[in-house]
């Protein structure tokens, strides 16, 4: 009787447990496939450059003679005017420079006594008669030249002392600005040391100034992308710093040489930003520029992702469904593609149901409340 009793039991459990593989077989067998039709969407592509934005002309300003520092009378960020005084230099003569012309201003008074004291020595004989016109206007020539040495001499000593041979060193001690804008960058402070610029030095920058109400984006593209791009383009410029902010811009320059950078070859472009009264916008600030290059708009289209491709063929094509759950194939052909979002020029009608392949959930069976 006892084992009797085992034997049900284990007649039971063997009944559920079958029961359960049952049931959980046919939740895992028993599914359908979501469809989707035809929607009517505006299809574009774009390229996004990174870069930033940056006054279209940034001036130096750079002193006519060497020195020191002495005053700064503006600061970063101040708006000046052209003539506006920005520094004032202090001239620092050279002390070999100094010594020199100093020597040559005592040379030249010399030959100037002596050139005087013959100048009236022929000129008395020249007036008595013993000496001829010839040999008079050589010495008077001689004499002149002197003279002009002399002013010379104390031309290039005022010129080393104070920066100017005209008495004055106003015109070259101050440093003014040369166009309208603000100031940038004062790379400089008092007491700095700074020189003029020359054939073998560009000189010491006392101040950058632009004008920030015309400004460029400067991006780059890869070298895959480049041949997309023309000038006159539309660009949308969004700005790190001004959040939901965004500037149209037109493509104005396409570098003609790429760069290699990180194993991939970049050109540069530049845009000139439309830019308005809401923000003030500083130079350097990281932007993205977003560059439609194609659209169509109001075409049929379908999600990418429910176009399969023949394997052998590469052709695209879809499932439509026939029936409950019964699909057929049919060949379509694409175009504008944005990556989810794909142009449907022809294969479809708007009625007709196209099967989700890969995105599919279980059916409901009579063992499953609902």
């Amino acid at each position: 009787m006892k084992m009797k009793k085992i034997g049900i039991g284990i007649l039971i459990i063997a009944v559920i447990l079958s029961t359960s593989f049952f049931i959980n077989s046919n939740k895992k067998n028993l599914t359908v496939y979501e469809t989707i039709q035809l929607s009517t969407k505006t299809i574009q592509t774009k390229i996004v450059a990174t870069g930033k934005v940056v006054p279209e002309d940034e001036v130096e300003i750079k002193p006519q003679i060497a020195g020191i520092i002495e005053k700064i009378l503006v600061k970063e960020g101040d708006e000046v005017k052209a003539g506006d005084l920005l520094a004032r230099i202090k001239v620092v003569p050279n002390e070999q420079s100094l010594n020199n012309a100093e020597g040559r201003v005592k040379n030249s008074e010399f030959i100037l006594t002596n050139s005087q004291t013959e100048f009236e020595r022929h000129k008395t004989l020249f007036d008595k008669g013993i000496i001829s016109q010839q040999e008079f206007n050589a010495i008077e020539l001689q004499y002149n030249q002197a003279l002009q040495d002399l002013e010379n001499a104390k031309s290039d000593l005022q010129i080393i002392k104070l920066g100017s041979a005209g008495g004055s060193s106003i015109a070259n001690t101050n440093i003014r600005a040369t166009v309208t804008g603000t100031v940038l960058e004062i790379p400089v402070k008092k007491g700095d040391q700074v020189i003029q610029a020359n054939t073998f030095n560009a000189g010491t920058t006392i101040a950058t100034i632009a004008d920030l109400n015309i400004m460029i984006f400067e991006g780059k593209v890869d070298e895959g992308e480049v041949t997309k791009l023309k000038n006159g383009m539309e660009l949308t410029i969004s700005l790190a710093a001004i959040e939901g902010k965004t500037y149209p811009a037109e493509l104005k320059f396409i570098a003609p040489k790429g760069v290699e950078e990180a194993g991939a070859v970049q050109f540069k472009i530049e845009a000139e930003v439309l830019l308005d009264t809401e923000y003030f916008v500083r130079a350097g600030y990281s932007a993205n520029a977003s560059i439609i290059t194609a659209k169509r708009e109001d075409v049929s289209s379908l999600n990418e992702a429910v176009i399969q491709y023949d394997l052998e063929t590469k052709n695209p094509f879809v499932e439509i469904e026939v029936g409950d759950q019964k699909f057929e194939r049919r060949e379509i052909s694409l175009g504008l593609a944005d990556g989810i979002n794909v142009e449907i020029i022809s294969g479809l009608t708007n009625d007709e149901k196209v099967k989700v392949w890969n995105i599919t959930k279980p059916k409901k069976n009579k063992w499953e409340k609902e």
